[in-house]
C-alpha cells in the first residue's frame, strides 16, 4: 500500500490526551452506577430485538431461497413425526 499517504503526526497545538488529562467532571458509566431497568423498558428492548431478528430471518430467506425451502421441509417433517 505504497500509494497511501503516511499517517499525519499530531498537531503541536493539540497535544494527545493521556489518561491523566481526562476531565474529572465526566462521570464514568459502569454497570453498578446504571439505574435499574423497568419491566416496560426491558419488554420494549426485547420486542425490538425480536422484530430485528425476524427481519434478519426474512432477509436471509429471500437471499438464500434453497436453504429456506429445505429448512421449511425439515421443520414440517419434525412436526409430522412429533408425538403429543
Amino acid at each position: 500500500m505504497a500509494d497511501l499517504p503516511e499517517r499525519a503526526a499530531p498537531r503541536p497545538e493539540e497535544p494527545p490526551k493521556g489518561p491523566s488529562e481526562v476531565p474529572s467532571e465526566v462521570p464514568s458509566e459502569g454497570p453498578a452506577e446504571r439505574p435499574a431497568e423497568t419491566e416496560g423498558e426491558r419488554r420494549r428492548r426485547r420486542a425490538q430485538f425480536l422484530r430485528d431478528l425476524a427481519e434478519a430471518r426474512e432477509l436471509r430467506d429471500r437471499v438464500q431461497p434453497r436453504r429456506a425451502k429445505t429448512a421449511r421441509l425439515r421443520h414440517a417433517m419434525r412436526m409430522r413425526t412429533f408425538r403429543w
